[in-house]
């Protein structure tokens, strides 16, 4: 049994039974894989794959645990290199953050700055995405760790470490009728085109909440996958803007005003995640310690080992 037959085999689950593409994301041949595949099902003397013709088209019973252990073997080889890496070059290496673009644009750029000034020799890779999207490049391994709001914690193989809780406002323009307003209410946004997050995304799932508890439906014309797009969609205007706080900034946002809302919606939670079965570099612990200070070493240690 070789790392490479469990690779391919992870790697053809993971392209939904594609060979074809598992092949190309590997760099290698599809008939090379196969025979990988052959000759570790006659090694465990058991069918991992159910085959139709030339074409795999499931899984068997004995080869989803098969697959379940090959995908942690991969995890524990993928280990062993980190605490390699770790002892022989404690400053050089890599850290990849799945996240979204609020995070990438609004949270993390202090953090970012911080850390790379203190691990210059360290490449820093973020990949951007809908949180589902984020929390999976971090169960699979492309990613070290996840930051998000939501869907973080549908993944099982996730521990959760609570950042910050962050709230909504209202985007206007600079002459809109809702700033006249004592107060907003949901009443009055509801009056108005609105522009806001994606369903999958941010927090958008509070929103909706809001509205449906005051047996409101809200009029949403465009949904976007960040806030900079809504930003410019109610420039234009298209509607009233609803995104998070953080992400209105007076300077830059001149031909735009923000109207608090934190009173309509339920606070969010930002949350780091990262996978249970992971080795973190040192300095992936110092990184998180930057982005959330109550987050030290010794509580990301104590949760990923379940004794918090």
């Amino acid at each position: 049994m070789k790392l490479q037959q469990l690779r391919y085999l992870c790697e053809v689950a993971n392209q939904g039974l594609n060979l074809s593409k598992a092949a190309e994301m590997l760099h290698t041949s599809q008939p090379g894989i196969s025979k990988q595949i052959r000759l570790l099902e006659t090694e465990l003397e058991v069918d991992v794959f159910v085959r139709n013709g030339k074409r795999v088209v499931n899984l068997t019973p004995p080869g989803r645990a098969i697959l379940e252990i090959a995908e942690r073997m991969l995890r524990d080889a993928r280990n062993l290199k980190k605490i390699g890496q770790d002892y022989a070059n404690e400053a050089t290496g890599s850290l990849t953050i799945a996240t979204t673009h609020t995070q990438a644009r609004y949270a993390l750029p202090p953090a970012i700055k911080h850390f790379t000034a203190r691990y210059p020799k360290v490449k820093l890779i973020l990949r951007q995405g809908s949180p589902t999207q984020i929390s999976e490049l971090v169960t699979s391994g492309d990613a070290d760790i996840a930051i998000a709001t939501e869907a973080i914690e549908l993944f099982d193989e996730l521990v959760m470490l609570p950042c910050y809780q962050w709230n909504r406002c209202v985007i206007v323009g600079p002459r809109h009728p809702l700033l006249k307003l004592d107060e907003l209410t949901l009443e009055a946004i509801a009056e108005y085109p609105i522009v806001t997050y994606d369903f999958a995304f941010t927090g958008r799932s509070k929103i909706n909440q809001a509205f449906d508890a005051k047996g409101l439906v809200p009029n949403v014309v465009l949904t976007a996958l960040d806030a900079d797009v809504i930003k410019t969609y109610v420039e234009l205007g298209l509607g009233i803007g609803i995104l998070a706080q953080m992400a209105f900034e007076p300077k830059r946002d001149k031909h735009l005003r923000s109207i608090d809302a934190s009173h309509l919606f339920t606070p969010s939670t930002t949350r780091i995640g990262i996978s249970r079965n992971s080795y973190l570099r040192g300095y992936v612990y110092d990184f998180i310690e930057i982005f959330a200070p109550h987050l030290s070493h010794a509580v990301v240690k104590a949760a990923m080992e379940g004794r918090s």
